[in-house]
């Protein structure tokens, strides 16, 4: 995925790629989404929201320059597949959500 969907489309920052390579978008998604969770597209993650496709993730993550010094607040946590994305690069990740379900969901990641 990370070569072939981001890596091709201009994303440079080692740093984000590793950490995509190394989180398990699957994890992230419903059982019956497993099948297409590494496809670059988003996917259904119940309460009429959807998980950001891979390459849009890793565009955000590397236009933000981060330096490894910051702390990030996140504003609607969804699947939390961006926050764990954003954990390894930053000091410290703050994330919100106001859907109960989700937030119950993305907790267990």
């Amino acid at each position: 995925m990370v070569q072939t969907q981001i890596v091709e489309r201009g994303v440079k920052d080692a740093r984000v790629l590793t950490v995509l390579a190394q989180t398990a978008r699957h994890k992230f998604v419903p059982p019956e989404m497993v099948p297409y969770a590494y496809n670059d597209r988003p996917l259904p993650i119940g309460e009429d929201q959807t998980i950001s496709q891979p390459y849009i993730v890793a565009l955000m993550t590397e236009l933000l320059g981060l330096s490894g010094t910051e702390k990030v607040l996140e504003i609607g946590t969804g699947s939390g597949y961006q926050a764990a994305v954003l954990s390894p690069l930053v000091a410290e990740v703050y994330t919100i959500e106001i859907v109960k379900t989700l937030a119950l969901r993305a907790r267990q990641h």
